[in-house]
């Protein structure tokens, strides 16, 4: 039987800043959730990793802060982010990040366009 106190927790000991994870899809295990460095807080861990390729095809990012009792979707801030230091270095987004940032900047949409039926 394993103890509570064994299982070792993505929670942050201090509590006093945010933690960022990454769902993204695994080519092993699917869909996974990948924690991003706690012991560096804010966004720029999140954005380095994705840049470097830690996560090839990102879903979403979620972040969340314990002492002060929230979580919410980032991905929106971070696509923009992503954008901002590309435009920034003269270079296009990674080819694996470019569906993501589409998706959170708006330029993507998920559209059925109405096909004329004609029965003849």
């Amino acid at each position: 039987m394993r103890m509570a106190g064994s299982v070792p927790s993505i929670v942050p000991h201090d509590g006093e800043h945010d933690v960022y994870v990454v769902e993204h899809h695994s080519f092993e295990s699917g869909r996974i959730w990948g924690e991003v460095n706690s012991e560096t807080p804010g966004l720029e861990p999140v954005v380095t990793d994705l840049l470097t390729g830690q996560y090839t095809d990102p879903i979403r990012v979620v972040a969340f802060n314990v002492a002060e009792g929230w979580c919410r979707d980032v991905s929106a801030d971070v696509a923009r982010e992503l954008r901002q230091r590309c435009d920034l270095q003269l270079r296009d987004i990674p080819f694996f990040l470019q569906d993501f940032v589409d998706r959170y900047e708006g330029r993507y949409h998920d559209v059925q366009l109405p096909l004329p039926m004609r029965l003849y």
